[in-house]
């Protein structure tokens, strides 16, 4: 959300294996994300996706990419296109730690680099890939340190306060908008659940998971709402609960939508000839 506030539905996101959240952000409908999770027709891709291709090209969240670090190549090229047509318009690439060790991701943000494309890199660094400790596999402190090979500013922030990735990413938007080329924004953040549903968390340890979950950004940011007196704890009471029955109704629609047909299973794919 503190990414995406800065965004308009002309502006662009390239997201991940994970974008639910990131798509909700960008305005992409609730009732065709849960359509597509159910693999119904009425689906934001129309079936075709599932849960890790979600999006809208309408609101600016082009379909998810699912493989790690895939998406760099694919933002520098759309920031190339905006850049091309003299647009004011950026596009801010989600990633995780995991991928900038990727070579896509690599050529990616040189690309972006030598050309000052505007593209900012979302970095969600939530301090494992897959089992693996980010430490085990980068010397650097801060991963946006990498941005020094590409010759770009580079940033680390607590990711788990909306308001000041709000501002940083702003603040790289607006240098994108400027033409002054692409930037890398880290933001320190950290996934509570498992890596899959067989993940046990064995490799970390309970009291980390435990003094993470005291940064919850929502919760935060509802306790700061509330000691500014801008709220009060009714009022978030009532928010969460409009937010459940806002995903029931999804829940329902996706529920009701019509199945694919199956002579539909070679719509949109391209055959060669004589198979």
């Amino acid at each position: 959300m503190g990414v995406c506030e800065n965004l308009s539905d002309e502006d662009w996101i390239t997201s991940t294996h994970r974008p639910h959240g990131h798509a909700i952000a960008k305005g992409v409908s609730l009732d065709a994300m849960m359509a597509e999770l159910f693999a119904r027709t009425t689906g934001c891709v129309g079936g075709y996706g599932g849960s890790m291709h979600v999006g809208d090209p309408a609101v600016g969240a082009l379909p998810a990419i699912a493989i790690v670090g895939g998406n760099a190549p694919i933002a520098a090229g759309m920031a190339l296109a905006l850049k091309m047509r003299k647009s004011r318009h950026v596009v801010c690439c989600f990633h995780g730690d995991g991928a900038v060790n990727e070579g896509a991701y690599h050529e990616g943000v040189n690309m972006a680099a030598i050309w000052d494309l505007p593209v900012v890199f979302i970095c969600e660094n939530n301090q494992y890939g897959a089992s693996t400790p980010v430490a085990q596999v980068t010397r650097l402190e801060r991963l946006a340190d990498r941005a020094r090979g590409y010759g770009i500013p580079g940033i680390t922030i607590d990711g788990m306060d909306v308001l000041a990735v709000y501002e940083a990413v702003g603040m790289a938007v607006a240098r994108a908008r400027r033409g002054e080329g692409p930037m890398i924004v880290e933001c320190e953040t950290y996934r509570y659940c498992g890596h899959s549903r067989s993940d046990t968390r064995g490799y970390r340890a309970r009291e980390e998971e435990a003094r993470w979950r005291e940064r919850d950004p929502i919760l935060n940011l509802g306790r700061r709402l509330v000691e500014a007196g801008l709220f009060t704890d009714q009022d978030l009471a009532d928010w969460d609960q409009s937010v459940q029955d806002e995903l029931d109704r999804a829940v329902q629609f996706a529920m009701a939508s019509p199945e694919p047909d199956p002579r539909d299973c070679l719509s949109h794919v391209h055959v060669e000839q004589g198979w």
